[in-house]
């Protein structure tokens, strides 16, 4: 039989404590569905793709901050496609619920031209489907900056105001 020396063994022991703590504290899971684009301007910017994609991980940051921990949504992700989230009702809360999320979050941009987009976010209780947040800001310009600021702003004043969570 090896022997142990008790330095290792100690090594051994904290270097799993933080993954133990880690998994003690995990917050709540989001199951964020992202944002899609409504483009009635007609101009189908290839920007607007890697726009969406820049919301969606700084969406994902900012639960993150918050204390939720993201859930994984490819098994609904077909289901997700199926779907038009903002006029479906229950079927985002459903869709949380199936990968065990305690909130659904989905948003999208409806551009009307490139002077006029709005940016919209829901979060709905994936128990009860109750809505817990939902804002939309109103942005003037189709730049990354605009973007990201609209974000910030829906996220920090309609969201997250106050440093609030989500569930209320």
């Amino acid at each position: 039989m090896p022997i142990v020396r008790p330095e290792t063994f100690l090594i051994a022991l904290l270097a799993g404590v933080p993954a133990l703590s880690a998994a003690a504290h995990a917050g709540p899971k989001a199951a964020d569905f992202g944002f899609t684009l409504i483009d009635s301007s007609g101009l189908g910017e290839p920007a607007d793709a890697q726009r969406i994609t820049a919301l969606d991980a700084q969406l994902q940051d900012r639960l993150r901050e918050a204390g939720y921990e993201i859930s994984d949504v490819a098994p609904v992700a077909a289901q997700v496609k199926e779907q038009d989230l903002q006029d479906c009702g229950e079927c985002a809360p459903a869709l949380a619920r199936q990968v065990g999320a305690a909130v659904s979050v989905y948003g999208w941009v409806q551009k009307v031209s490139n002077l006029i987009l709005d940016i919209n976010l829901v979060v709905r209780s994936a128990d009860t489907g109750a809505m817990l947040r939902a804002g939309s800001v109103s942005i003037r310009g189709d730049t990354d900056e605009s973007w990201r600021r609209g974000l910030d702003y829906l996220l920090s004043e309609r969201i997250f105001p106050h440093g609030q969570g989500l569930a209320q």
